[in-house]
């Protein structure tokens, strides 16, 4: 009787986009599926990215044998210095993924101390007792693969991000094939991609964007800014074929944009003619409509080429009037404000803007299969257990009704972050919880971890301000040698600053020689005293910081 059980612990990507991450666990031996970070929401100040709690990882480090990564997107590879540098673990990917982790790893010197493992769709390799197929599927990102997993107790399936494309640009369709010859054999569990089970019908390939961006490249009359995310490799090929097509030389500015394009074209996966590509540097030797300009700052991050451009201070991408600028892609939610502002910025330079204009035809499709693509994914696998993965809750619970509504699928499972489900042949049930949550990261030159405490302080001081209450104390008499100097920043507290300094001297003869010779009992008489006039007068919680000055 089979007492053993396989389990699937989610440690990110349930319950939020992104920081997508998920162990696999069979008695002594923990795969791990991808390990992702998310972008900080505006209230985390400071906080550069965000990153799973790998505490479980952590604590059975003796038994995680690797990681296995889908793709090269950084909401399933952003965290792996975070985690590699807890875990010295070997990395599998697809060629492509992995010379994007190996500048990563570099960059964090991490590379001399990671064995990094190339993987191809339809090649087998075993870690301990897991035997895995790369499957082949199609997104925004070129060389991504599902994996189907051999276990002791039956087959699962991980999808990766994926849409169903036949007609790639590189001509390397998704393999649907594959997944039908798991699902005539008998497929466990299916874990499903739910980024965009709120949208009807099926997502558009890569090729549906061609006809519009060719028009736009025909009526432009100036310089052609182009901007994408610098992972999308087809869109860069397209645009540069459009290009080369049209009589431009194309400049491509950016770090992350010209990283990107590097790559594509070392690996194949970009065909570049002779002389289509300039230095930025060269760009002033050519006529405004001999140019095309590929940028990067797609999400208006701040210090991005196109946010410096539309603000007219890039070295080389200067914006003038008459330019087109292209946004070619979609709105991360949260990057609204900052979207929205380098647009208006474009507009004051009287360039002409185009952005998801889908009334005259597509310049943007998603990376991402819609509910159609999910039911045929579905009724091909025909799992015994259907897990939605990548998502919202409210994303997860609708994905698992349209598994059941299907017809295809005995039972849909919804798990969150650190849920432990316990599945063996017959049966899967959700039990115990690990420790799980997020870890917030300010990446300097370093990577450093941000407190719950610290992210409070900060929100306190964004609205509240900060009060100081300098304080000359003699060490030898415990006499205060002169007036306490208030000084109040971040509010209107200007007005009370005599009330504040009255108040701390009054709390100062309040005491006795003995409490003022301990420091410590000093600072929080104060702090109250003052927390309590504060609080009275403005209705304000600074944070309020004694100082004192031994004389």
């Amino acid at each position: 009787m089979q007492t053993k059980t396989l389990k699937l612990i989610p440690l990110g990507g349930l319950g939020e986009f992104g920081m997508n991450c998920l162990a696999i666990r069979w008695e002594d031996d923990i795969i791990v599926i991808d390990a992702g970070l998310m972008f900080p929401e505006s209230e985390l100040l400071g906080v550069d990215i965000v990153v799973p709690d790998i505490t479980y990882l952590v604590e059975n480090r003796a038994h995680v044998r690797a990681i296995v990564l889908t793709h090269g997107h950084e909401d399933h590879i952003g965290g792996l210095p975070w985690i590699l540098s807890e875990l010295k673990v070997p990395v599998y990917a697809t060629e492509f993924t992995l010379a994007y982790v190996e500048g990563k790893l570099e960059e964090h010197q991490l590379l001399d101390e990671i064995t990094l493992i190339e993987i191809t769709p339809r090649e087998k390799f075993t870690i301990g007792p897991f035997t895995i197929e790369p499957i082949h599927v199609t997104h925004s990102l070129v060389d991504c693969v599902a994996l189907a997993i051999e276990t002791p107790v039956g087959v699962i399936i991980h999808t990766g991000d994926f849409k169903i494309d036949l007609a790639p640009l590189d001509d390397k369709a998704f393999d649907l094939h594959t997944f039908a010859e798991y699902g005539k054999r008998g497929v466990l569990a299916l874990l499903q991609d739910s980024t965009n089970v709120e949208r009807t019908g099926y997502t558009p390939g890569e090729r549906a964007v061609i006809p519009r961006l060719d028009e736009v490249f025909s009526q432009a009359k100036r310089k052609l800014f182009f901007s994408c995310f610098s992972s999308s490799i087809y869109r860069i090929r397209i645009a540069l074929d459009l290009a080369r097509k049209h009589g431009r030389k194309v400049a491509v500015v950016g770090r992350s944009m010209m990283e990107s394009t590097e790559i594509a074209q070392d690996l194949g996966y970009i065909n570049v003619p002779p002389g289509l590509i300039i230095n930025p540097g060269q760009m002033r030797d050519f006529a405004p409509e001999q140019l095309l300009v590929m940028i990067s700052g797609t999400q208006g991050e701040p210090m991005s080429a196109l946010s410096r451009a539309a603000v007219d201070n890039h070295k080389h991408a200067h914006i003038d009037a008459g330019d087109t600028v292209i946004l070619s892609s979609r709105i991360i939610p949260g990057n609204e404000k900052s979207i929205f502002r380098v647009i208006d910025h474009l507009y004051r330079r009287d360039a002409h803007v185009i952005c998801d204009d889908g009334s005259n035809g597509l310049i943007h499709v998603s990376g991402h299969g819609c509910q159609e693509e999910m039911r045929l994914l579905i009724n091909l696998v025909r799992p015994k257990f259907f897990i939605p993965v990548h998502g919202d809750y409210r994303n997860l619970k609708r994905h698992a009704g349209l598994a059941i509504e299907t017809g295809a699928v005995e039972h849909a499972i919804v798990l969150e972050d650190g849920d432990v489900l316990e599945l063996d042949k017959n049966d899967a049930r959700k039990k115990d919880k690990v420790t799980s949550g997020r870890i917030l990261i300010d990446s300097g030159s370093s990577i450093d971890v941000v407190e719950d405490l610290v992210i409070k302080d900060r929100r306190i001081l964004s609205e509240d301000g900060i009060v100081l209450a300098v304080l000359a104390i003699n060490k030898r008499t415990g006499k205060v040698e002169q007036q306490p100097e208030v000084i109040m920043r971040g509010f209107g507290g200007a007005d009370i600053t005599e009330q504040a300094r009255e108040a701390v001297l009054r709390t100062l003869d309040g005491l006795s020689t003995e409490q003022k010779a301990d420091y410590g009992t000093v600072k929080e008489k104060v702090r109250g005293e003052l927390k309590r006039l504060i609080q009275k007068t403005t209705g304000r919680r600074p944070m309020i910081m004694p100082v004192i000055l031994e004389i």
